[in-house]
């Protein structure tokens, strides 16, 4: 899950790629892969560990197994979704570009968005990637909504910059144009995301101006959300911009949404790692900073056409 932490704090507001550019082959999940019941897709690596020039940077358990496990909720197009039983999008392509540097497979899990870092933290996957946002709570293990520590938090490889955008339907029928259009409505979203937090803090704000604060509703996963839009039985859905933008291109051959006003919050993806496991996190620093230098991670963002949420650097925790 923008992740999406949705899944997705404050930045500058930017923009990546026109919401036409886009549109790439496949089709919205709200039938396609709503149900998630795929739990095996992954992306394949053609390279042994042996000929691999960053192996060596691996645990060794992980080297020998060739396999990291992903933990990822594959239903957030263009950045994961299930495609003839498989993970594919931008973050299956450059797993599979990270997997050619260091020798193993990136094998992608399905899993519920906030569950995510729990089934981290108990070793059912190794590493996370889900249009997760790296911020400052998800390193210190802190439940944003109560300000308690609740784990012993994760560690970011940061790999991409996206913000949050409103999707609305097509027309924009309500006369949506920013957060403080929403007071008083209903928003449906993906919950345990960070669109969900900027949901809830701008509901805050709604009554302090003396509005009516914002009808919530949360669900599982971010198709629930847009049926529920496509439905109009909300009036707005907050997701990344990446994936409003493909869904208001692809659903229904563009006919049942639009992204209105400016991203919100830009900030960074980041591939999370146990806190423990330094050496896995490091390794995945180093592939993904070789994968800069010779040019895969540039052309899978222009595969996707997503150019404009390139990082320049591999960097760790770099959220706040």
């Amino acid at each position: 899950m923008t992740a999406r932490f949705t899944r997705r704090t404050t930045a500058p507001h930017t923009r990546l790629a026109a919401v036409g550019a886009i549109a790439v082959a496949g089709t919205l999940v709200l039938t396609a892969c709503g149900d998630q019941t795929d739990k095996s897709g992954g992306s394949d690596s053609s390279s042994s560990s042996s000929s691999a020039p960053l192996a060596s940077k691996l645990p060794a358990d992980i080297r020998k197994a060739g396999v990291i496990q992903v933990g990822s909720d594959i239903a957030y197009p263009p950045v994961e979704y299930m495609e003839s039983g498989k993970a594919v999008g931008i973050d299956p392509d450059i797993a599979d570009a990270l997997g050619k540097q260091l020798g193993v497979t990136f094998k992608f899990q399905n899993g519920k968005f906030d569950n995510l870092i729990v089934g981290l933290q108990a070793k059912r996957f190794q590493v996370l990637m889900s249009a997760m946002n790296d911020t400052k709570d998800r390193q210190d293990g802190i439940n944003s909504d109560t300000g308690k520590k609740v784990g012993d938090g994760v560690d970011f490889v940061d790999y991409f910059t996206a913000g949050t955008s409103i999707l609305v339907q097509k027309g924009n029928p309500k006369g949506i144009k920013s957060l403080d259009d929403l007071c008083g409505k209903v928003v449906a979203l993906q919950k345990g995301t960070t669109s969900e937090g900027i949901a809830k803090t701008q509901s805050k704000k709604c009554t302090t101006d003396g509005k009516k604060a914002i009808d919530l509703q949360t669900f599982d996963t971010d198709p629930e959300a847009l049926l529920r839009l496509k439905q109009g039985a909300s009036v707005a859905d907050l997701n990344d911009f990446p994936v409003a933008a493909y869904n208001a291109k692809t659903s229904s051959s563009g006919k049942d949404f639009e992204v209105v006003g400016d991203q919100i919050e830009a900030g960074p993806y980041g591939i999370a790692v146990s806190k423990e496991n330094t050496q896995l996190r490091d390794a995945l620093q180093a592939a993904l900073a070789a994968i800069m230098k010779n040019g895969e991670y540039t052309k899978i963002l222009q595969k996707w056409n997503v150019t404009d949420g390139a990082v320049t650097e591999a960097k760790i925790n770099g959220g706040s």
